[in-house]
């Protein structure tokens, strides 16, 4: 890597760092159009995006459906069994995860919440879904609803008691780098991380 495409990436992470912290300022309604919005700005113009180079100069946007507030919950880490998983990166070698708990979902059921075991920590929580088999559904390998490492992340809020909630909100649903640019290896939605219903908000396979 030359200092160039390092300092790109730091712009691109800022850049991410600032769009979520404008969302979590706003309605969810409101912050979905920013936040649409914001990140086609970004794949469009910065120097690190994950678009080969031939589908730079086509470029649209990502395709997002509008936003439905059915699929926005609030909910607590509940406790679950250690569990780790090992993601080989190619670049960072091996990437160690720990399962710290569970996202229990109303009617879709529940979803492993991993920590970061390496340096800066982070909480990651991926999702694969049925739409994820369908052609033009949602990515194969499954998208990502929260990875704080890399600024993506929602909010919580405290309740009674001083347990902490999170939010999950799938229309801000995105997919890994991989889904763009195959070259990347990305850490993909584990079994635990995979729901039977299809999703039909978030961000859309790209073409």
């Amino acid at each position: 890597m030359t200092a160039q495409t390092a300092l790109a990436t730091v712009g691109w992470r800022r850049s991410v760092f600032a769009i979520y912290d404008e969302v979590r300022s706003l309605p969810p309604a409101q912050a979905h159009v920013v936040w649409r919005k914001r990140r086609d700005e970004l794949f469009r113009s910065s120097p690190a995006t994950p678009l080969l180079p031939e589908d730079r100069s086509g470029f649209r946007g990502l395709e997002v459906p509008d936003y439905d507030p059915s699929w926005r919950f609030t909910v607590p880490i509940s406790p679950a069994e250690p569990e780790s998983l090992d993601v080989e990166t190619g670049t960072d070698g091996v990437v160690r995860f720990e399962r710290i708990g569970l996202a229990e979902l109303p009617d879709l059921g529940s979803l492993d919440v991993w920590r970061l075991t390496s340096y800066g920590g982070g909480i990651f929580i991926p999702v694969k879904d049925a739409l994820s088999r369908v052609p033009g559904g949602t990515y194969g390998g499954g998208r990502y609803l929260i990875d704080t490492i890399k600024g993506a992340d929602l909010g919580t809020r405290q309740v009674d008691g001083g347990d902490a909630e999170i939010v999950l909100d799938f229309n801000f649903a995105y997919n890994p780098s991989c889904a763009y640019d195959p070259e990347w290896a990305c850490p993909l939605a584990p079994r635990g991380n995979t729901l039977s219903a299809e999703i039909p908000v978030g961000e859309r396979s790209f073409h």
